[in-house]
Order: C-alpha cells, then sequence, then structure tokens
C-alpha cells in the first residue's frame, strides 16, 4: 500500500472497496435480488428474468443497469472537470458518493416499501457507477472498487507458477479481502438489524474516507498528476 506514485489513493480506494461489499449485501439481501455494483451480475440476471427465473426481476435489473451507466457518464464529466488533479478528483466523488448513499438511506427509513426499493436501487446504482469511474480514471493498479474478477485473474496469471513475477501480492491480497469483509459485515448486520443500519455504516465509512482527503484538495504533491 505504500506507493509514492499514488499517494494515500490506494488507502481510499480500498475503503471504498469495503463500501461496494456493504451496498451490493443491501442490494442483493434486501431489494430483489440485484446489484448496484456487480453490472456483470446483473447482466446475468437480466438473463435469468426474461426467462421467469423465480426472485429475478426485469424491471429491478434494467433500473440498476440504467442508472449505473448515469452513474458513470456522471463521473465521466467528473473526470473531464477535476481529472487534471487526483485530489480534488476523489474529494468530489466521495463528496457526491455520501450525498447519494445518504439519500439511499433515507429513503430506506421514509418511502414505502415499493417506491423505496426502487429509490435505493438508483441512489446506490448512481454511486457504484460514479465510483467506478472515477477509480477507472484515477488508474490505480489492482484496485478498481468493484470489481474482482481481473485482481483474481492477474493472482494466477502472473503467478510464479505461470512464470510472471506476481506484483502487487499485498495489494491484490487487501483488494479481495475487503470486497469480501465489506459484504461478510453487511449481511451480518442486515440479518440482525436491517438495511439502513448498513447503509448508515455504508455512509460512515464515506465520511470519514472524505474527512481525511478532504485535505488534499489543495496539495500540489506528485500524486496528484494524472
Amino acid at each position: 500500500m505504500d506507493d509514492p506514485r499514488h499517494g494515500p489513493l490506494p488507502l481510499f480506494l480500498v475503503l471504498l472497496t469495503v463500501v461496494t461489499g456493504l451496498v451490493d449485501a443491501v442490494s442483493y439481501l434486501a431489494l430483489g435480488h440485484v446489484f448496484v455494483a456487480n453490472m456483470t451480475g446483473n447482466v446475468v440476471f437480466l438473463g435469468f428474468a426474461v426467462v421467469d427465473a423465480e426472485d429475478f426481476s426485469v424491471s429491478a435489473s434494467l433500473t440498476a443497469i440504467a442508472a449505473f451507466l448515469f452513474g458513470a457518464l456522471a463521473g465521466g464529466w467528473l473526470a473531464g472537470w477535476q481529472g487534471a488533479h487526483r485530489g480534488r478528483l476523489i474529494v468530489t466523488t466521495l463528496l457526491l458518493e455520501a450525498l447519494l448513499v445518504a439519500l439511499a438511506l433515507a429513503a430506506s427509513l421514509l418511502v414505502s416499501a415499493q417506491g423505496g426499493q426502487y429509490l435505493i436501487i438508483v441512489a446506490l446504482s448512481v454511486a457504484m457507477g460514479l465510483q467506478n469511474a472515477t477509480a477507472r480514471r484515477l488508474a490505480v493498479p489492482d484496485l478498481t472498487t468493484t470489481v474482482l474478477t481481473l485482481t483474481l485473474t492477474g493472482f494466477a496469471a502472473d503467478s510464479a507458477l505461470a512464470g510472471g513475477t506476481n506484483p502487487r501480492p499485498g495489494r491484490r491480497t487487501i483488494a479481495t479481502a475487503s470486497m469480501f469483509l465489506g459484504a461478510a459485515i453487511g449481511a451480518l448486520i442486515l440479518l440482525r438489524v436491517g438495511a439502513s443500519a448498513v447503509l448508515a455504516l455504508a455512509l460512515a465509512v464515506l465520511l470519514i474516507v472524505l474527512t481525511v482527503a478532504a485535505p488534499h484538495w489543495r496539495t500540489t504533491a506528485a500524486w496528484t498528476a494524472p
């Protein structure tokens, strides 16, 4: 995690990976078998739903995919605006993502079941699309925050057994463990307390990271360069 080229970004992205596990635990377990971060899963679920597989919803999957794409589009606009300074890009992303998770939390507490379900899906999917686009622009190796397929592939394909040099094994392990930890904690809290408690925890993590990241808005450190 000590990476002069990327400064504190690896730590921030690891914590965002934990947030991904938390919100996907809510979306899958409480919102009708849909993901808000893992769009590969949603495309598969959409395939299940169109042939009337039980417990899968065409409307929920399409809503999540469309909202994620909007979030990624917004992330692209944001990267074009703040991408020349990676400190400002991550701070702005964290602020917007915290607002969206706060909206999802409010919906879980105040809105009726059906309307609240889709509002939560939209808010969280937009947040994850924004996060994914920002992580892509920050380009910290092995820390995409929402997808582990390439990370796990790297474990095997780049290993000594395959003739590789096994770069960044620690970071890859931490990224995988972070997603696992977020999902496990999210599922445990959801089953014992409720979805709102998980969203409150995700919001707390985001606010902590935002507080730590905020001073980097004006930094001129080398890692802030694209």
